[in-house]
């Protein structure tokens, strides 16, 4: 018998070696797939956090406005918004100020957020008052009797419905799966 024929003692012998390391190849390659799929999680999370937007309304006394401001890290898609007097909905400003009985001031500037794109740290008025009195008294009104709610998304389609009184109580923010469409009457087309 040659040394290089190997005998069926070596055989038997040798197989458990492979066995173990066929178990141990498989164990790592699945290993490195939980390792993989944990990195492309963390890698997401990371991305959903450069892109989170975080839209409030607040007013500006200085400016005599009211503005939408993005203080969030990621452009924010504003897909709907809804302007409620006493929880009537209206469908845009001079509906409001009739509503918040204003006088109508000689000259006010009004801007859409009816689909807009605002990109981190922008802010765009979405009403203006030249005259003093008019915006006092659209404040005053706006504070007792307005309520607006804001949806948008972000690039990743993650989207928010953000609640708020505009110049009272803390908004609320709530994620949903996506904005939905609103009903006829109560979207604010401006």
């Amino acid at each position: 018998m040659s040394e290089s024929t190997p005998t069926p003692a070596r055989e038997r012998g040798r197989r458990p070696w492979d066995a173990i390391a066929a178990i141990l190849a498989a164990l790592i390659g699945f290993l490195a797939l939980l390792v993989s799929g944990y990195t492309a999680f963390v890698q997401r999370q990371q991305v959903r956090a450069q892109v989170w937007p975080y839209l409030i309304l607040t007013n500006y006394d200085t400016d005599r406005s009211l503005y939408v401001f993005n203080k969030g890290v990621g452009p924010a898609i504003l897909h709907s918004a809804r302007v409620r007097v006493d929880g009537k909905p209206q469908p845009d400003w001079e509906h409001v100020l009739d509503a918040l009985g204003v006088p109508k001031p000689r000259q006010h500037y009004i801007s859409t957020i009816h689909v807009v794109v605002l990109s981190p740290g922008d802010r765009t008025a979405i009403i203006n008052f030249d005259d003093e009195a008019a915006y006092r008294a659209f404040r005053d009104a706006a504070f007792e009797h307005m309520k607006t709610k804001l949806c948008y998304c972000s690039t990743l389609g993650e989207c928010w419905l953000y609640a708020d009184t505009i110049f009272g109580n803390a908004p609320n923010l709530q994620a949903l799966a996506e904005c939905p469409a609103l009903p006829d009457g109560e979207a604010f087309l401006e």
